[in-house]
């Protein structure tokens, strides 16, 4: 597992999906993840430091936690099957540590609330990640992104290849 941070949350040009771009911490090399817009806007509004005077769905979830007595300890993106990624939130309470599945989107949400560490595997930054080479693309030259549809009619090497040759620019700024 490698520990990676948001880079930034983009948005998809073709399909207008909001996309949340993570970096690996030790490295170049970043990985997109297509989300959807309430999770973005969670997203955004974390990393905007924006607050609310009642809490929305992922505050309430961080609510809960502390309420409980738990503590959000990390969160790992795992795998994707079917073009759908997957995350495990590693929870510790009372000594004991559970593992619950949810959506990278949420996870993330999460993550940053509680400022807990975010680790995708490391096959999927070999195989789904992109490496952030500014000197090979110049700004505004890169790649249309595909939209969600395009994505799944890809097969891996096909995508693999395509990622490899996005830069992060390709992608509009996501607003909440």
């Amino acid at each position: 597992m490698n520990q990676v941070r948001v880079a930034s949350l983009g948005l998809d040009k073709a399909s207008n999906t909001p996309v949340v771009i993570l970096q690996e911490l030790d490295g170049e090399r970043v990985l997109p993840i297509w989300i959807g817009p309430g999770e973005a806007s969670a997203i955004a509004m974390e990393l905007a430091g924006m607050k609310f005077s009642r809490p929305l769905t992922h505050d309430l979830f961080m609510a809960m936690l502390q309420g409980l007595g738990s503590e959000l300890q990390r969160v790992l993106i795992t795998k994707v099957v079917d073009n759908t990624y997957h995350a495990e939130l590693i929870i510790r309470r009372d000594g004991q540590v559970v593992s619950i599945d949810a959506r990278p989107s949420d996870s993330i949400a999460i993550a940053l609330r509680a400022k807990a560490p975010i680790y995708a595997h490391e096959d999927l930054l070999e195989q789904a990640s992109i490496e952030i080479q500014p000197s090979e693309i110049e700004p505004g030259e890169g790649p249309d992104v595909p939209d969600a549809e395009e994505a799944k009619g890809m097969d891996a090497e096909q995508l693999k290849e395509y990622l490899k040759r996005l830069n992060p620019e390709d992608f509009g700024r996501f607003n909440p």
